[in-house]
């Protein structure tokens, strides 16, 4: 392997178990979920609670991360974090609930204000 690709990927193990642990059984779990979960309705009682349950743990992780940020986030002013929630879901809600519009939004206004703080 030349030095930049060794430079470049690293540890060429590392790369390999990775894919063999994560890709590949979360593709098998993803696939069998879709093959059972294809005859369900959507209007369920059921799904509808599974949906709230997953709405719920996504608001408590962005909660948690807004509140105490892990890692270089922490490096981030609390005003800066809270006005790029704003802004992103300003953005989602604008642009009929467009979510990659509200996350694009929201890094912009991160990277932007982190660039303006120095």
């Amino acid at each position: 392997m030349s030095d930049f690709l060794r430079g470049f990927l690293g540890d060429w193990h590392a790369l390999v178990v990775l894919v063999l642990a994560g890709v590949i059984p979360n593709q098998l779990w993803r696939m069998l979920g879709l093959w059972l979960g294809s005859g369900l309705d959507e209007g369920s009682d059921l799904l509808m609670w599974v949906k709230a349950v997953a709405t719920a743990i996504l608001a408590g992780v962005i909660a948690q991360i807004l509140v105490e940020p892990p890692g270089a986030l922490a490096s981030v002013p609390a005003s800066l974090r809270y006005s790029a929630l704003v802004a992103g879901f300003a953005a989602f809600m604008l642009t009929r609930r467009s979510i990659f519009a509200g996350v694009v939004c929201g890094e912009l206004v991160m990277i932007a204000g982190k660039w303006w703080l120095g």
